[in-house]
């Protein structure tokens, strides 16, 4: 078996260089104003920016106001969230040092920046400026030192992580787009070429320190070795049972028909055949019946397990009708998220997971309830809200869902970022509303989303409560410093988060990341919205709406899995080979 990288212990080891670079980018700015104007290079910058405040033409105007763009703040953050996303989804294994390298050199060389030019006052050249003056300091240039980092940050992992030519143009296109926006700031009369060059500076130390911290000793060949030994460790075997405990017993399998396709559904029937199911019963899920005929499946008393083939959604839909029966429950997971078997700790290859959990035990979790204004009350076993994932969940492309699965999600929250806030009141376990302004509501069974990322790290399946986040970055650092949150709870993966069951205060609220997030912990949510929100649950779009209500039903699912919820697997999932399906899709 091999170990897991040492990504945890290394990040904090040259973290003290931060203050360091901070403190020698203060000195170069007082050493660039408050020299003997003798030594000073006024008269050389001076001669620059009027030179090109002299020499504007239309056609410079827009490409420079064009570079501009894509280096302001709102350009980066998008960007970089993007790239974050893609790293964290794309791959088969989740690139989460990769992820937090290029987050945190951006949040690293912008808090630098505001630093530095909180204790050096530079004022703009004395030229017509093309853009409104900003209140900083001339020095360093935000624009240079952000463009650095991220685009320099990405040139960094296409050289260390990509193979084939084509890198190598890569690499020096992302390397130029830098000394593009420093020529750009100088041309559109906002920087000094000293502002540009310490724009330079700042960004390259940011990289060189968050390279030191998660790229250092990490190539793409060392990757691959790992993965490819992880994948090729044997597999799980389930313990032989006998069958007389299951005689008379039907299993009833829901099928989601994009998801679970013909051959998978093939080998699932063999599968529990192997495991003694030999009277079995499917049914495919519609648009109109999104767990087929199971209710009318489970009238029968012979049913000893609901096989759930597909997605969040078919999960949510299946649990609605099993929860509180007594019914065992089984995930195939082939949908688009699987949240749940991630949460569950189960293995994403689909018989992989239905091997691991039959050769475990049955465990009872928790179920939501959710309800409220053109909203039927229905079960939720992942996640519920209003606001920006909704909106996002609506708008994506089926098509793009389709051929890209989860980063097709990606995709369509670019496109929200800039939607305004909701003011709402929220009142947990019937006590006093409290106003508040948010761009995403989420209430949670479970905490965890696509590659690890712990968006409610006090959620568990087995606590008793829900957890409720309220998100709401004001501006770009409101944004930075809830990505900087999320970031280091992302690379702190050995790590369990506190127990649900115990939060500091009942009625409560715990806010991090400078208010950016705000988390409540309750058994009963209501949630009030001044306008008709759009509102999601487990993934599926609902009707819009002003009231969101949820209540905790404690362990009224009974669910197969290999160990109880929330304890520490002691060997890797089962990956063999021989579970490969194709591409799965809700």
């Amino acid at each position: 078996m091999t170990t897991r990288s040492g990504t945890d212990a290394r990040p904090s080891r040259p973290f003290w260089l931060v203050p360091a670079q901070a403190a020698v980018m203060v000195a170069l700015g007082l050493f660039v104003t408050a020299v003997p104007a003798g030594l000073r290079l006024v008269s050389p910058e001076d001669r620059v920016t009027d030179a090109f405040a002299a020499h504007r033409t239309p056609w410079a105007d827009s490409l420079s106001q064009w570079l501009s763009v894509v280096a302001s703040t709102e350009g980066i953050v998008g960007v970089t969230l993007l790239c974050v996303i893609a790293l964290l989804v794309l791959p088969r294994t989740p690139h989460r040092a990769d992820a937090v390298f290029l987050g945190g050199s951006v949040a690293v060389q912008s808090a630098v920046f505001l630093f530095v030019t909180m204790c050096v006052e530079r004022p703009r050249p004395d030229v017509p400026r093309l853009d409104g003056a900003p209140p900083t300091s001339s020095f360093p240039s935000g624009h240079v030192g952000a463009s650095v980092a991220l685009y320099g940050g990405l040139a960094a992992l296409v050289w260390t992580r990509v193979r084939g030519p084509w890198r190598y143009v890569a690499a020096v296109v992302l390397v130029l787009v830098p000394s593009a926006v420093g020529l750009s700031r100088m041309y559109r009369g906002m920087h000094h070429p000293s502002d540009v060059a310490g724009g330079l500076v700042n960004g390259i130390a940011t990289l060189l320190v968050m390279g030191s911290a998660f790229l250092s000793g990490r190539t793409r060949d060392t990757e691959g070795t790992r993965d490819t030994e992880v994948a090729h460790e044997p597999a799980h075997r389930p313990a032989e049972r006998t069958t007389a405990g299951r005689s008379g017993q039907r299993a009833v399998v829901v099928r989601h028909p994009h998801g679970c396709g013909d051959e998978l559904a093939e080998r699932v029937r063999l599968f529990l055949h192997r495991h003694g199911y030999d009277d079995q019963r499917w049914t495919a899920t519609s648009v109109e019946r999104p767990c087929g005929t199971l209710p009318e499946e489970c009238a029968d008393p012979s049913v000893g397990l609901v096989v759930v083939c597909g997605g969040d959604g078919t999960v949510r839909a299946c649990a609605d009708v099993v929860a509180g029966t007594g019914t065992p429950l089984a995930l195939v997971p082939c949908g688009t998220g699987n949240l749940l078997a991630r949460n569950l700790d189960l293995p994403l290859d689909p018989l992989a997971a239905l091997e691991t959990a039959l050769t475990g035990d049955v465990f009872p979790i928790d179920v939501g309830r959710v309800w409220g204004d053109g909203l039927p009350s229905t079960r939720f076993t992942v996640m519920t809200g209003a606001g920006f994932d909704a909106a996002t969940v609506r708008d994506t492309s089926p098509a793009l869902k389709s051929r890209l699965g989860w980063a097709a999600y990606a995709l369509s929250a670019a496109r929200h970022l800039g939607d305004p806030g909701m003011r709402l009141s929220v009142r947990v376990d019937g006590g006093r509303a409290r106003r508040r302004r948010a761009r995403m509501v989420v209430v949670g069974n479970v905490g965890a989303l696509q590659g690890g990322l712990e968006l409610l790290p006090r959620a568990r399946p087995d606590s008793g409560r829900l957890e409720l986040v309220l998100f709401d970055p004001r501006g770009a650092a409101g944004w930075l410093a809830a990505a900087g949150h999320l970031a280091c709870r992302l690379v702190r993966t050995g790590t369990r988060a506190p127990d649900a069951s115990t939060p500091a205060s009942p009625t409560g609220s715990r806010t991090v990341a400078g208010g950016a997030l705000e988390y409540f912990s309750a058994r009963r949510i209501e949630i009030r919205f001044a306008d008709a929100q759009a509102r999601e649950v487990d993934g599926d779009t609902m009707a819009e709406g002003s009231r969101l209500f949820a209540e905790v039903e404690p362990g009224t699912l009974r669910i197969f899995l290999p160990r109880a919820p929330g304890s520490t697997p002691s060997v890797p999932h089962p990956s063999s080979p021989a579970h490969a399906s194709p591409t799965p899709r809700r």
